[in-house]
């Protein structure tokens, strides 16, 4: 039998019994269980404990004194009830945990939004003069983000193509202060050689930042690969049901002080509510991330057996861009992946995804349904092209039977040809 964690107080934990970080040596199974369970945060009057931490809410905090409250506002607040929105138990937890999942990390901050966490990333790295690096397949918002508030800000950018790895030493300029990356990109699925850009980065002092959130840590432990700044849209896996709008940020060694100063400064603070959310979520996190990849893996193969379909775009398929990179790195894929038609047009591929029973059109993606939408990269991009045979459809493959998802695409495609004919 292997050992148990031991609680915050020390010693063997009583079977059931909360318990405040996780044995490294543990699965990530038994991680996203126990993690962000501290003893002072699950304990309950007299002997008994719950299992989870409540929810916490609150905007005043009440002192015992004048001089109480003047010796708190001299103190660090990390993990100390000082005003709401420096937090409570219910967001430490869910920071917590996340922090807990990164091996090497030194915390972690919450957002009221994938989005908001991009921003707050960035603006703790970056200063007027200042160049950010932006992989070229980047999220909308993310290039949204660089061409309209940083650049307001007196901030660059340049795009560089997602599969350049080591070769992106030779675009770090003297101004150039932060590495963005997105791997897999979120529409075309490119998986970037995250270790050859951070040791480039890190030869030169600059920093590097990546949106983790298809692979989330289980698949693909950022700050182990030597990322400084690694950031998760919660809205997706952590929280897994579509109902929550949420961000996480986890800083390595040296990077969390000016993350959680920067976020402070612009107010930024996630739900006692919505966190109590995530932390549920996150406890069945690793079973549903074994579904989705199952489902995705089964119905990507399908799809690239049909002649309707020029190519499947999914990483853990040889023909997908940088599969190498992830066969190497990567524990696992997710459910997210897009296909290109062979040939056609956007009637027809409207007609195919007007004809799905199963899976909705819907933006988003990481909870419990499956969902379709039709993706035009082309209009995203700044220094690359990735040209198709045909339109190209993103899928989110959800816990449904995934027979059921196969005869519903397959009625997709019936429709996708009458459309052509």
């Amino acid at each position: 039998m292997g050992r148990r964690p031991h609680d915050a107080q020390g010693g063997e934990p009583r079977r059931g019994r909360p318990v405040s970080d996780t044995d490294k040596r543990v699965g990530d199974a038994t991680k996203v269980v126990l993690a962000g369970r501290r003893a002072e945060w699950t304990r309950g009057v007299g002997e008994g404990a719950i299992v989870s931490p409540p929810v916490w809410r609150a905007s005043t905090i009440l002192y015992d004194s004048v001089a109480h409250l003047r010796d708190s506002a001299t103190r660090d607040t990390h993990h100390r009830l000082f005003y709401g929105r420096k937090g409570t138990p219910t967001q430490w937890s869910l920071a917590d945990a996340l922090t807990s999942l990164e091996p090497g990390a030194e915390g972690t901050f919450l957002y009221c939004s994938g989005v908001a966490a991009i921003a707050a990333a960035l603006l703790s790295v970056l200063s007027p003069g200042d160049e950010l690096l932006l992989v070229d397949s980047a999220y909308d918002p993310t290039r949204g983000m660089a061409n309209g508030l940083l650049k307001r800000f007196g901030i660059t950018t340049r795009f560089y193509d997602p599969l350049i790895g080591a070769g992106i030493a030779d675009l770090i300029g003297d101004r150039t202060r932060a590495i963005f990356m997105e791997s897999p990109g979120s529409l075309t699925f490119e998986v970037q050689d995250v270790p050859a850009i951070v040791a480039a980065a890190r030869a030169r002092g600059v920093t590097t930042l990546l949106d983790n959130t298809w692979a989330t840590p289980l698949f693909f432990p950022a700050i182990q690969h030597g990322v400084d700044l690694t950031i998760l849209a919660g809205t997706k896996y952590v929280v897994g049901h579509s109902d929550v709008m949420l961000g996480s940020v986890t800083a390595g060694a040296g990077h969390f002080a000016r993350l959680r100063e920067t976020s402070f400064q612009l107010g930024q603070v996630a739900s006692p509510d919505d966190c109590w959310l995530g932390s549920r979520g996150l406890r069945t996190m690793a079973v549903r991330l074994a579904q989705h990849q199952s489902s995705a893996l089964r119905i990507a193969a399908w799809l690239r057996s049909r002649p309707e379909v020029a190519q499947v775009l999914h990483p853990a398929l040889p023909d997908c861009p940088g599969h190498a990179i992830f066969a190497r790195d990567f524990k696992g894929s997710s459910g997210l992946f897009s296909f290109a038609l062979n040939g056609g047009s956007d009637v027809a591929r409207a007609a195919l995804i007007d004809t799905l029973q199963l899976f909705g059109i819907g933006y988003s993606w990481g909870g419990f349904e499956s969902l379709a939408i039709p993706v035009d990269p082309h209009r995203y991009r700044s220094v690359t092209r990735r040209e198709a045979a045909g339109p190209m459809v993103r899928l989110q493959i959800g816990l449904e039977d995934p027979d059921d998802l196969i005869a519903d695409l397959d009625a997709g495609l019936a429709a996708y040809r009458q459309a052509l004919a």
